[in-house]
């Protein structure tokens, strides 16, 4: 499930993943908020920590996230991706040049730094 990080501002959308992560989790709670903050403010700012919390991504879960990613391409301001996971960081590191937005990956010992980056500039 996502746990909603509710300690930032309006404009960004900040969630923790918790326990395995699913399809619904994604279709329910995850895409229904970035909707939401696309039309109130026509791009999106999301960090998204993948802690210690965090024990798995389904199939389908990893599926609508690459989907949804794709689909929003331009959509996205800024990202920060907070994890230790190895396999992770390593895959987002390969694919991070492709990213049409401002986008940074950070160790979950720099939670407070991704919080500040990914409010930094203008909101």
């Amino acid at each position: 499930m996502f746990k909603i990080l509710t300690d930032l501002p309006d404009r960004v959308l900040a969630v923790s993943a918790v326990g395995k992560i699913t399809a619904d989790d994604y279709e329910k709670v995850l895409m229904p908020m970035v909707e939401e903050k696309l039309t109130k403010y026509g791009k999106v700012r999301i960090l998204y920590q993948i802690g210690n919390e965090f024990n798995t991504f389904s199939m389908m879960a990893l599926w609508d996230d690459a989907k949804f990613g794709l689909a929003h391409w331009k959509d996205w301001e800024k990202i920060a991706v907070v994890s230790n996971i190895g396999w992770l960081r390593g895959t987002i590191w390969t694919f991070k040049w492709l990213m049409p937005s401002k986008f940074k990956l950070f160790q979950n010992a720099k939670l407070e730094q991704a919080k500040q980056w990914i409010c930094g500039d203008r909101l």
